[in-house]
């Protein structure tokens, strides 16, 4: 069984929450699906994430509420994301969720440590 539902540690801005909700209603889902977010890698700007809705939370996820909107993380992704929000933005660059992490100051993983030169 998953974790019950806390209202810490992962948290959604207003705007996402809106977002959510809406597409929760366009796709016709009731209240008990959620925003899963996961981690899905990891680059020289820092973790990549993932995100989908669902209602199916395994035994090992966390489940949070933030914002009116349910969140459900991995037992993996929650050991690096704890503290995060997140957020919707549409601007000049374009338009999408958007992960504030306070666990994830860019850095090189690439093996020869120049990430981001050119070295031709």
């Amino acid at each position: 069984m998953a974790t019950p539902i806390q209202t810490a540690s992962i948290s959604i801005t207003p705007a996402a929450g809106e977002i959510v909700r809406d597409l929760l209603r366009q796709r016709n889902l009731d209240e008990t699906y959620g925003l899963r977010v996961y981690i899905s890698g990891r680059s020289c700007s820092g973790f990549q994430y993932g995100m989908g809705l669902e209602n199916q939370p395994g035994e090992t996820d966390t489940l949070f509420e933030s914002e009116g909107t349910k969140i459900i993380v991995d037992e993996i992704s929650i050991q690096y994301m704890a503290g995060a929000s997140i957020d919707y933005v549409d601007d000049e660059r374009g338009k999408g969720f958007m992960v504030d992490n306070p666990n994830a100051a860019p850095a090189c993983s690439c093996e020869s440590g120049s990430c981001g030169t050119d070295e031709n």
